[in-house]
């Protein structure tokens, strides 16, 4: 996709989930629009890839469900350029594939720790940073599944609910100020994260899909790197559907 040369100059974005799918492309695109980058991951080896494929990007290994680890990251990024202007947390994981009544109490934990918690955590540790300056852009990172929740999925399903209850009460909160928190909602597209599931959970997710095909990670991120731009400037506490036609509301 085209570039925009320039979008991002003097500006410093920190990227959870930041080695691989929407993460990556994100904060690939943000370095190519004159950006810094951070990159925010708990996959070391993944970070490393990730950071030799965008010249010039930063990285930390982080837990997301660990408030006190995200706010060491949020603070020792701050301290390099004195700023911290954008937040995209696509940090996240699908959990089992199982019926409510059968889902493993411990995945359940495990699911809403890292898919919910872990953006209440990063926003926490960000938000305050971005005050400083008075500017900031912040991308959740929800799914179409926390609008119309996706049978035996029901911890993703409820995370990503959340996300988009947070992002409407933290926008609010923020209205007055000069950070700006957005969500989108995609469908299901090409990532990593599909390894985890079974082809018929993902044979299903497709079918929802009126435009008959798998989103691109590219198109993602195209929509991220607009909410997390100064272009994005009247709209806050909002959803952004990204789903094919598959959303309805």
């Amino acid at each position: 996709m085209t570039h925009n040369p320039g979008r991002f100059q003097n500006r410093v974005a920190a990227i959870t989930g930041g080695a691989s799918g929407v993460g990556r492309e994100a904060a690939a695109r943000i370095g190519a629009e004159g950006g810094r980058v951070f990159l925010w991951d708990r996959d070391a080896a993944a970070l490393a890839a990730a950071a030799a494929e965008i010249p010039g990007a930063q990285t930390a290994t982080v837990d997301v469900a660990d408030a006190a680890d995200m706010a060491r990251a949020a603070e020792a990024a701050f301290r390099v350029y004195g700023r911290l202007d954008v937040l995209v947390a696509s940090a996240g994981i699908t959990g089992p594939t199982a019926t409510l009544w059968e889902y493993p109490i411990e995945q359940w934990r495990r699911v809403i720790d890292i898919d919910l918690n872990g953006i209440f955590n990063t926003c926490r540790a960000v938000v305050p940073l971005m005050l400083k300056n008075d500017y900031g852009r912040i991308v959740n990172i929800s799914s179409v599944a926390g609008k119309e929740g996706n049978p035996n999925a029901s911890a993703y399903s409820t995370a990503k609910a959340g996300v988009i209850g947070l992002t409407k009460s933290l926008g609010k909160e923020l209205a007055l100020t000069g950070v700006r928190v957005n969500c989108i909602t995609p469908a299901t597209f090409k990532s990593p994260i599909l390894s985890q599931l079974p082809q018929s959970q993902v044979d299903y997710m497709k079918s929802k899909i009126p435009m008959g095909r798998l989103g691109e990670v590219e198109e993602v991120a195209a929509l991220v790197c607009w909410l997390a731009s100064e272009e994005c400037s009247f709209s806050t506490a909002a959803t952004f559907d990204i789903s094919g036609g598959r959303t309805t509301y």
